[in-house]
């Protein structure tokens, strides 16, 4: 079959075409022909030699993808051969056919096609453990989303805003502002030409929210704990604005805040299979009701996934970025 490798770690060159055995399932896994494959970060900070592939995944690159299945062991999943599902992995999502945890698929939203619903797994998986499980997001609750043009942004706010949440997002250009209201942000905020925190105070009459998803950490961290609402909870799946900042622990202390993160690779199969099943009974309803939509900037061929990369890394796409496979 045709994959995409990382010959060594690097710039976007270093992802190049090469050939490999069909994958072989194990007991519990499904074989999938795909379609398209979305990219995500990780890929990226893979490629970078900066996030190794745990020892028990495939190298390949490609965390999410979306076909039919074609082999492996279906058992009393439910799935049968011919299906059409999306499905989170471990890797080995850049190539012609990948294995997956029958656990970890979902039926692809009606109306949807393959290439759009390859934009939804890593999402899903990620906004949905951490906005509604980890920091328990409640009804009557708001919501603000850092990066809300990214992938994970444009998930989170429409997720969210589905479900009757008052959300806000930061972007960095009026365009991303534009988009990040469109898909249900109340109020999208220009980080670059002012302060998130005091427009999130001033937008609460200085309650604050109650939950940030944060994927910057860095210098945001003690903003962020700022326009936290009392008993509110920061939650940080991502690093790009890098591993160190200030906290604030007299505010943790006396406004009873938390700060937590995670990251869903590494997490069980026991623990993907679950969110895979919240996901099918609280979200895929709003797909299919058309609450949430796909928001895919390009798509490109899976041989210039280099390109896909050089885009992403760019910083100028306004939601997903998939590849082509079939």
């Amino acid at each position: 079959m045709n994959v995409i490798e990382i010959r060594e770690p690097g710039g976007p060159d270093v992802l190049q075409p090469g050939k490999r055995p069909l994958p072989v399932p194990r007991e519990g896994e499904l074989l999938i022909k795909v379609s398209a494959a979305g990219v995500n970060r990780p890929d990226v900070l893979q490629r970078q030699g900066q996030y190794r592939a745990p020892p028990d995944a495939c190298d390949l690159p490609g965390l999410e993808v979306a076909g039919e299945i074609v082999g492996g062991h279906p058992g009393d999943s439910g799935w049968n051969f011919g299906d059409r599902v999306c499905a989170l992995v471990h890797g080995g999502g850049y190539a012609e056919y990948c294995v997956a945890p029958a656990t970890q698929c979902l039926p692809i939203p009606t109306g949807w096609s393959a290439l759009e619903a390859a934009t939804l797994p890593e999402t899903c998986f990620t906004v949905w453990s951490n906005v509604f499980e980890r920091a328990a997001l409640a009804p009557g609750e708001s919501l603000l989303v850092q990066g809300g043009s990214s992938g994970i942004g444009v998930t989170a706010i429409q997720m969210a805003h589905a479900l009757g949440h008052r959300v806000f997002a930061t972007a960095g250009s009026a365009e991303k502002l534009r988009a990040c209201e469109a898909l249900g942000a109340e109020r999208a905020i220009h980080y670059r030409e002012s302060d998130f925190a005091e427009e999130v105070r001033r937008l609460t009459d200085g309650r604050g929210v109650d939950m940030i998803l944060d994927m910057v950490g860095g210098d945001y961290l003690k903003r962020e704990i700022s326009c936290l609402a009392d008993d509110g909870r920061l939650v940080i799946i991502g690093l790009l604005g890098g591993v160190r900042g200030e906290l604030p622990l007299a505010q943790v202390l006396m406004r009873r805040l938390t700060v937590t993160g995670s990251t869903l690779r590494p997490r069980s199969l026991a623990y993907k299979a679950s969110v895979a099943q919240a996901l099918r009974k609280h979200v895929w309803p709003l797909i299919d009701a058309g609450k949430i939509r796909p928001v895919v900037h390009a798509s490109f061929p899976l041989d210039q996934a280099a390109e896909a990369h050089r885009v992403m890394e760019a910083g100028q796409h306004i939601g997903k970025l998939v590849l082509r496979v079939d």
